[in-house]
């Protein structure tokens, strides 16, 4: 087999990059890192703009689509994407409404039962005191009281460190993030406003580097990767509307305190596949708690088989009709992907898989056609 010198280079390139990568994987995952941490404000930029443009698609179609005003015909793009952030904001702020108040005044109802429950406490050891049984056992023990109130001083006052220590992280940790999500929004709102141009320059550059029968393959797989990608989205949207809906109806009828917000937070966190709702739970049972553990306990009882009735009845039909994906592929996807990538492989799992299942799929009916027809 004669290969060209051009082909001999190529070879020669990739072999020696397997090679440095086999021989230096931790600098080289290091370098990664420090290349994915500049970069973070950007790629958060970009699926926040592939987000943002479903509901600016939709939004275009009603805000003069067929317009010969000149200064409609420029000001419309801008017009749509206002009109995008606007709706976004109000729905976050409405949530937020929602959900804030009820968390506060759980917080102040939590502080108020301190006292009582110190009260309780102390009826609790003077009953233990009086209790000659476990008087004599605490006296046997010969515990060193002076000892164990030195060593808990001492725990507290070295913790204090740690706690402004700990404060100072997350203060700067905040700053970051939100100085990384001003960046991430103006980049967002620049591709949307410049996304024909941005198409186009992709465009150029594919036909000066590539040939017509590649661009023509990559182009393919892209588009249905965008179309399970949306519809993904919209569907997972969907989904946690209804579970939120749920949530708060059956707080409503069982007469769990907090139905509201506690719906309307479970649905935020319902973005999330699967476990989504269970971070929606978690924060609802230690609202429900502070006021009434017995209640709280029958939350969880609830929420475990709403949980159980949205992973194996709601999930499967709603997001895995939307994206044609199979129940079961549905539930393997965010398995596989919870277990490689976490909360990020959730997320990620079902619109991956169900790429490649249309891949395979369209591919398997192309290769019998003629022979069998696949259903």
């Amino acid at each position: 087999m004669n290969l060209s010198r051009k082909k001999l280079i190529q070879y020669g390139i990739i072999i020696v990059l397997v090679l440095f990568i086999l021989i230096y994987p931790v600098e080289i995952y290091n370098i990664f890192l420090n290349i994915l941490g500049v970069a973070m404000p950007l790629i958060l930029g970009a699926v926040l703009a592939y987000v943002l443009n479903i509901l600016c698609v939709k939004l275009e179609k009603y805000f003069f689509p067929n317009t010969k005003i000149k200064i409609l015909q420029k000001s419309r793009r801008a017009l749509v994407i206002l009109t995008t952030l606007v709706i976004v904001t109000l729905v976050m702020v409405g949530v937020f409404r929602l959900v804030l108040p009820q968390f506060f005044n759980a917080l102040a109802d939590f502080f108020k039962n301190i006292p009582s429950f110190f009260e309780g406490l102390s009826a609790l050891l003077e009953k233990i005191n009086h209790n000659s049984v476990i008087s004599d056992q605490l006296e046997s023990m010969n515990i060193d009281w002076s000892s164990v109130q030195s060593k808990v001083m001492k725990y507290l006052t070295s913790g204090m460190g740690g706690v402004f220590g700990s404060t100072f992280k997350v203060l700067t940790g905040i700053t970051k993030g939100f100085v990384n999500f001003i960046l991430a929004l103006t980049f967002a709102i620049y591709i949307l406003a410049t996304k024909e141009k941005l198409s186009c320059q992709v465009k150029k550059l594919a036909h000066a580097y590539m040939k017509n029968e590649h661009i023509k393959k990559v182009k393919y797989v892209v588009d249905i990767a965008d179309d399970m990608f949306s519809h993904f989205i919209a569907g997972q949207v969907t989904e946690a509307i209804i579970l939120g809906s749920l949530c708060s109806i059956g707080m409503l009828i069982f007469r769990f305190p907090y139905a509201l917000s506690v719906g309307a937070f479970v649905s935020i966190t319902a973005l999330i596949p699967i476990l989504g709702a269970w971070l929606g739970g978690i924060v609802g049972f230690l609202l429900i708690a502070v006021r009434s553990p017995i209640e709280a306990v029958f939350f969880i009882i609830f929420l475990l088989v709403l949980q159980q009735f949205e992973s194996n009845v709601i999930y499967p039909r709603v997001v895995g009709t939307s994206i044609g994906l199979p129940g079961i592929w549905v539930l393997a996807s965010i398995t596989v992907g919870g277990g490689l990538g976490g909360i990020v492989g959730m997320l990620l799992g079902v619109p991956v898989a169900a790429t490649i299942y249309q891949l395979l799929k369209n591919d398997t009916n192309r290769r019998l056609n003629g022979i069998e027809k696949v259903k």
